[in-house]
């Protein structure tokens, strides 16, 4: 407690306060009274005028500069986001043509054989009895560290659906018996690739976003108990169990899948026997 005393009562330190008396006693303290120390002074002050008034100038005279020039940047990448927005309809234009185009050389007549090709490779609507599958991430999931899909000897406990995940439920689905698949309104063929970009899922390189429905056309009393009763629905089981991720699974009577957006047609001819081959 004395010390904290003296340090309240002596808050300047005894140095400081006897330089400070000696200087008052010598006439040196506060401003200077000889003319050479006043014109010292006012020389100092007169020169910090300047920098800070020719500092302020130079601001001045810079700002238009730099707005002119953050305003080309500006305009040239509104330019170049335009130019992006037209190439990628020219795109989706593209695109919506030769898949249309592809779509109408699969429908040419060919009897039976050529309406089944169509209906396979998903160049024309489907319409029919299946089942119904919502798949959505868990309540509250948040993202995984690097949004990387669940690996194959385990699994991520992020509580959201991976890439990986969803090609299981499809393979599963194809085994039990499904006809033709859609997700989110996006029709598989037997060329469609499932992927993820980070933490999303992609079908054809194309981003889902959860709720997933998944509509598969075939037999509604034996395609729903068939998946649940396969490896794959037995592993949607186990992430709804283990990690939240929720799902529904009905029967429907009329189920509506459009043809996919985009096809490869490939066409295949016979070799010719070379001679002498048996």
């Amino acid at each position: 407690m004395s010390l904290l005393t003296h340090v309240m009562d002596h808050s300047l330190d005894e140095g400081y306060a006897e330089a400070t008396a000696r200087r008052e006693a010598d006439g040196t303290a506060g401003l200077p009274r000889t003319l050479k120390a006043k014109l010292g002074l006012a020389a100092g002050l007169v020169i910090t005028a300047m920098v800070v008034t020719l500092g302020a100038a130079e601001a001045r005279v810079d700002a238009p500069v730099l707005a002119k020039e953050r305003q080309e940047l500006i305009d040239r990448v509104q330019r170049a986001d335009e130019r992006a927005d037209a190439l990628e309809q020219n795109i989706d234009r593209l695109r919506t043509d030769v898949a249309a185009r592809q779509r109408a050389a699969l429908k040419q007549p060919g009897g039976s054989q050529g309406e089944l090709v169509s209906l396979l490779s998903g160049a024309t609507e489907v319409r029919g009895p299946g089942i119904k599958l919502v798949v959505d991430d868990a309540k509250g999931s948040s993202t995984g560290e690097g949004g990387k899909p669940r690996e194959s000897s385990g699994f991520s406990d992020t509580g959201r659906l991976r890439d990986r995940d969803m090609q299981k439920i499809v393979n599963g689905l194809w085994q039990s018996g499904a006809e033709a698949i859609s997700i989110n309104g996006q029709r598989l063929t037997e060329l469609s690739a499932i992927r993820a970009a980070g933490d999303a899922i992609l079908v054809d390189n194309r981003p889902l976003v959860p709720p997933y429905e998944v509509l598969a056309v075939g037999d509604k009393k034996r395609l729903g108990p068939a998946f649940q009763d396969s490896a794959d629905g037995q592993y949607l089981h186990v992430l709804q169990e283990s990690y939240g991720i929720r799902y529904t699974l009905s029967p429907a009577d009329d189920l509506r899948l459009p043809p996919a957006a985009s096809l490869i047609v490939r066409t295949a001819t016979a070799a010719e026997q070379q001679k002498g081959a048996s």
